[in-house]
């Protein structure tokens, strides 16, 4: 298996993004968050579309990052061995800033704003790229199984819809880019026969 290069870094960001926003501000303060980079509707429709992608890095307290980082590092290292690293992180990128987009157009589409942040929407992405790998690999794949899989995100959106504080259309977002980006991006490998130990004929 590859070393986790690049989920060991996307984790190492996100606790280091957490910890300067604390040193210098309230990460549970949404006013606070909002001025710093989260997603607020009235500010991406006046041009700033970064914060489709800031937002990804931003967690409201503690408990939000310490569950987001858990099951990015649980998760993440087997995607990143399936697909390698730059795929990989394409696929954290795209599907981090896909639950952006779909948050936001929601927002828009039923008036009701909230601000919004969390790597949630790109590990999301990484639950939904595995469960395309787990169908191609007709039902498991190291230790994952399709079952699981979809018994993990059935009770995490209905956690989230459960739930008032819960950006589930930034989890969808993300969860159906990174399906998408994973049958774009990952190939099975084939297996190979070995000859090396095979006896040769000779005439």
């Amino acid at each position: 298996m590859k070393k986790p290069v690049i989920t060991t870094a996307l984790v190492a960001v996100n606790v280091v993004v957490f910890l300067i926003m604390e040193m210098i501000g309230n990460t549970e303060d949404v006013t606070f968050m909002m001025n710093t980079g989260a997603v607020w509707p009235p500010y991406v429709e006046q041009g700033q579309y970064w914060r489709l992608f800031t937002a990804t890095f931003m967690h409201f307290g503690f408990e939000h990052i310490m569950n987001n980082m858990l099951i990015l590092a649980c998760a993440g290292h087997i995607l990143e061995d399936a697909l390698g690293h730059i795929k990989y992180l394409i696929l954290y990128i795209l599907a981090g800033v896909g639950g952006s987009i779909l948050s936001y157009l929601q927002m828009l589409h039923s008036g009701d704003y909230a601000v919004s942040a969390g790597a949630s929407g790109a590990i999301f992405g990484i639950i939904g790229a595995l469960l395309w790998i787990v169908i191609r690999h007709k039902g498991r794949y190291e230790t994952l199984t399709g079952k699981g899989l979809l018994f993990m995100i059935v009770i995490s959106l209905y956690y989230g819809i459960s739930s008032g504080d819960v950006d589930n259309w930034g989890h969808i977002g993300g969860l159906l880019m990174g399906f998408v980006m994973g049958i774009i991006l990952y190939r099975k490998q084939r297996k190979t026969v070995d000859f090396t130990f095979e006896n040769s004929y000779t005439n």
